[in-house]
């Protein structure tokens, strides 16, 4: 006679249609009040009763919610339909392009519960041989987000992604900047474009394209207010961004910049031809009150103000435009003030970083001007005795 099995050990059941060991395991009500039923088979009685231990060990760790198949894949897609909820829309596709490329591609298909850091070692290591460093954490952030989504909802037992080291990828393309003498023949240049008061500004103020291209006429100031005390000069308020939100990226990127002569000129035979292609757009012309616009009033996009550059940049012989981004401009304005001996605590104000930080490790490319105050304060502190009269 054959021993029953106790109660909550589930059940084994031979099932002829499928000719095979089926192993039941009820585990309890969900919200909705339906009894939860876990099921696997082997195609003999021992595999079948494996199977209802893994089940019957999975509940106890309080993973009985988690489907045997579970993929990486199905981790990854709950990640990115629920786990990036306010997020822009940008980032939004940032990460879903990165996530079927890399992640799902490679890893989509291995089940979430065997996934190990060897798996993980692996596919970083192959993949450090194509994207850079700075790719790596994003694709490694990915997956390990997503992980740690499904780990907090008992899909998975642990997150072996957060046990990994990144390694180092390929080098990435370098930021550069513009010397005096290549920012020179590039404000030259952007004199005779229809933008060219865009790069003008971005040069010669840091903005970011960001915060350039949503630019309204009522945050530019081109008169000041002389009789303040102390004076206000003619400035720009960078208050916006074409963030969703239509804040700047940081607190301290909410910033009143006084306008170089240059840029004020440049604002101005700007207005006047738009004020012409204005008239010349009749009824397709857009009102927004934008500062840098299509021929129609609309707001450019961030391909639409590199493209521009590009075709500035094409009239410098000694610049290959297809090198440059926008964000270049704001890299050479730190780095030309930075080669003139300004303090960084005041670059890092006029771009409006956090801290000091970034602007020194990014953003400033030229070679540091000679600091000669420590030297000065020595010759003051230990002054060479005077030579003895011969």
């Amino acid at each position: 006679m054959t021993n029953r099995r106790s109660r909550g050990d589930g059940g084994l059941h031979w099932d002829d249609k499928r000719q095979r060991w089926i192993a039941t395991a009820s585990l309890g009500f969900n919200p909705s009040g339906t009894r939860i039923v876990k099921r696997g088979s082997g195609r003999t009685k021992t595999e079948a009763k494996n199977k209802l231990k893994e089940i019957l060990r999975d509940f106890e760790d309080g993973l009985a919610i988690a489907p045997n198949g579970y993929t990486v894949k199905n981790a990854v897609d709950d990640w990115l339909a629920y786990g990036l909820a306010g997020r822009e829309q940008g980032t939004i596709g940032t990460n879903t392009s990165l996530c079927k490329r890399h992640v799902i591609a490679a890893l989509g298909a291995r089940k979430l519960r065997d996934l190990s850091a060897e798996d993980v070692d692996k596919w970083l290591a192959a993949k450090s041989k194509v994207l850079s460093t700075r790719s790596l954490r994003a694709i490694h952030s990915c997956l390990n987000r997503a992980v740690k989504r499904a780990m907090a909802r008992d899909k998975v037992k642990r997150n072996v992604v957060e046990l990994c080291s990144i390694p180092t990828g390929r080098p990435g393309r370098p930021s550069k900047s513009l010397t005096l003498a290549q920012a020179e023949a590039v404000l030259v240049a952007a004199e005779e474009s229809p933008l060219g008061a865009y790069i003008v500004v971005s040069l010669l103020t840091g903005g970011r394209t960001e915060e350039m291209r949503p630019l309204r006429w009522d945050h530019v100031d081109f008169e000041g207010t002389p009789d303040a005390v102390p004076p206000v000069p003619p400035h720009v308020a960078v208050w916006r961004s074409v963030r969703r939100s239509g804040d700047t990226k940081t607190k301290k990127s909410r910033r009143t910049l006084a306008l170089p002569g240059r840029a004020i000129d440049a604002l101005k035979v700007h207005r006047e031809r738009q004020a012409r292609q204005r008239v010349a757009a009749g009824d397709r012309w857009q009102e927004h009150g934008l500062v840098f616009t299509s021929a129609e009033g609309t707001q450019l996009t961030a391909a639409d103000m590199r493209r521009e550059l590009r075709l500035i940049l094409d009239r410098v012989p000694e610049i290959k435009a297809d090198e440059w981004t926008t964000r270049e401009l704001r890299t050479s304005f730190v780095s030309i003030l930075s080669d003139k001996g300004l303090p960084l605590e005041e670059i890092s104000r006029l771009v409006g970083h956090s801290s000091t930080t970034v602007t020194e490790e990014v953003y400033r490319k030229q070679i540091r001007p000679v600091i000669q105050t420590g030297a000065v304060a020595m010759d003051d502190i230990f002054r060479a005795p005077a030579s003895p009269e011969p």
